[in-house]
């Protein structure tokens, strides 16, 4: 009677301890789970129009977990481009930029360091990178419009879309003859094909409801 007696009690204590050791498991895997989680972020980037003056430019916040091809549809829509022409993004050492992200096309020089801006994230490119980073985006290829995207900060935010920070100016006129001819209408040594445009105004939230339209993720 006494041996059957000391048995449960030592199958209840062997039960109770595999019960102290399971939670103490779950507990641990509950804790690794949770430090593996990445908190959602966005990146902040200003982008500024190479060449014209006064500047134009934009201030944008992006889910990090965007492609480059979303960034090139928030950088159309916060800026005020029509998404006409073909467009690429240069990165690279120094002043020598040939690593290039775009979509595939027969009219885009891929070189030797190509990626596909449908496959890569901002994450994936600039995760481990110090900020600020910098990097070129190339809008229609005849005229040229060259733009310089500054990564200024990372910031936690779990918003799933794009926004427009800040701005100054109007973009320029699709087909305005490249920064030289949009600089020569600035100057007044041309008119302008559109009596209606505004070269100094900057319709902020226009901008944003561009930009929220756009899709991430």
């Amino acid at each position: 009677m006494k041996l059957h007696f000391s048995l449960r009690v030592a199958e209840k204590a062997h039960l109770f301890l595999a019960q102290v050791l399971l939670r103490m498991i779950l507990s641990c895997v509950l804790h690794v789970a949770m430090a593996k989680q990445v908190t959602p972020e966005h990146y902040e980037l200003k982008v500024v129009l190479y060449q014209i003056e006064p500047s134009i430019w934009r201030e944008v916040s992006i889910p990090s977990s965007a492609t480059f091809l979303e960034l090139h549809h928030v950088l159309q829509a916060a800026m005020g481009w029509e998404d006409k022409h073909l467009h690429e993004f240069r990165h690279g050492k120094g002043k020598r930029l040939t690593s290039v992200i775009a979509s595939v096309d027969e009219d885009i020089v891929q070189g030797d360091d190509f990626r596909d801006e449908n496959e890569v994230t901002l994450k994936e490119m600039l995760g481990r990178k110090r900020f600020p980073a910098r990097m070129l985006y190339r809008y229609d290829f005849r005229e040229d419009w060259i733009h310089e995207i500054a990564f200024l900060r990372k910031v936690e935010c779990d918003e799933g879309m794009a926004k427009v920070l800040d701005g100054e100016r109007n973009c320029p006129p699709e087909d305005a003859g490249g920064a030289h001819g949009y600089q020569a209408c600035v100057d007044g040594d041309l008119d302008w094909m559109d009596d209606n445009y505004d070269p100094a105004k900057f319709e902020a939230k226009l901008a944003q409801n561009r930009v929220a339209k756009v899709k991430i993720g």
